[in-house]
């Protein structure tokens, strides 16, 4: 039965329809949020972890794992990702592990700047930024090791992601635990942050002749801020130039693409590129 404008309107009026807010919210399926306990400089994390559909079906299969640094914008983009590529066969089912934090009415801004910046910077001194150092060292003893007992993580394979400030981190730890994950994903990593300090610290890794052996993909938007585009050009032609033997390296600028918007692009592509050693298939299809 079709209802006219003015019977419309009666009906809301009168409390015929539901309310919106009576109906559920939706949950994102197979995904979990884990709160741990305030740690020791005060820091309170929470785990956005979403688990591969085939989880509660296949009791004896392990999964390799996506560590997403800004959990709380990025492991909803990855979730809608993961499903995509899965379906294409052009990555295995992973979990992912969104890393943020727990409270309501937070300020991520100041949070994730404390946590993903390698250096103190600006205003605010260490009370504001440069614990970079400390947040990898949460991850390697206390995240990575609570996934890998509580859930079945394959512990050979882990991907490091974040994008911005979250990016930067991801390349700070590359080059500070080489061997801690077998991929990484920068995309548009802020690597102009304290006028360039990662290029001096990539410098120092490179002539320690450590071995990376690792992917690496590093991308950036063809329209972001100028001096943003030309650092990570020029982070690039770092890495090409330096023929590392065992990187695995991809590049790729996002056509029309801004900050935000050159993110969703970049994690499909990275993700891609982070799993080719163990992609189901690989070509195109048939």
């Amino acid at each position: 039965m079709k209802l006219t404008l003015a019977a419309l309107v009666f009906v809301l009026i009168a409390g015929v329809l539901p309310a919106a807010e009576s109906f559920p919210p939706h949950i994102i399926a197979n995904s979990q949020l884990r709160v741990l306990p305030v740690n020791a400089a005060g820091r309170h994390y929470g785990l956005y972890i979403g688990l591969p559909e085939s989880y509660g079906k296949e009791p004896g299969k392990r999964y390799p794992v996506v560590y997403v640094t800004d959990g709380y914008w990025d492991f909803e983009k990855m979730d809608t990702i993961r499903g995509c590529l899965v379906y294409d066969k052009v990555v295995p089912e992973f979990i992912i592990v969104g890393m943020g934090y727990a409270g309501d009415n937070l300020d991520y801004g100041n949070l994730r700047r404390w946590e993903l910046t390698p250096t103190h910077f600006g205003d605010g001194g260490p009370e504001a930024s440069g614990h970079a150092g400390d947040y990898l060292t949460t991850i390697e003893k206390e995240i990575i090791p609570l996934i890998e007992r509580e859930y079945r993580a394959d512990s050979s394979y882990r991907v490091l992601a974040g994008a911005s400030l979250g990016g930067l981190f991801t390349l700070y730890s590359m080059y500070t635990k080489p061997g801690l994950f077998q991929a990484y994903i920068a995309a548009t990593p802020a690597v102009t942050v304290d006028n360039g300090w990662l290029f001096d610290y990539e410098k120092t890794f490179a002539k320690s002749g450590q071995p990376l052996k690792t992917r690496l993909f590093v991308s950036v938007g063809e329209n972001e801020w100028a001096q943003h585009l030309a650092g990570i050009k020029r982070f690039n032609e770092r890495i090409v130039s330096r023929k590392q033997d065992g990187l695995d390296y991809q590049f790729r600028i996002i056509d029309g693409e801004r900050h935000a918007g050159m993110q969703i692009e970049s994690y499909v592509r990275g993700l891609q590129f982070a799993f080719a050693p163990l992609a189901p298939e690989s070509g195109q299809a048939k």
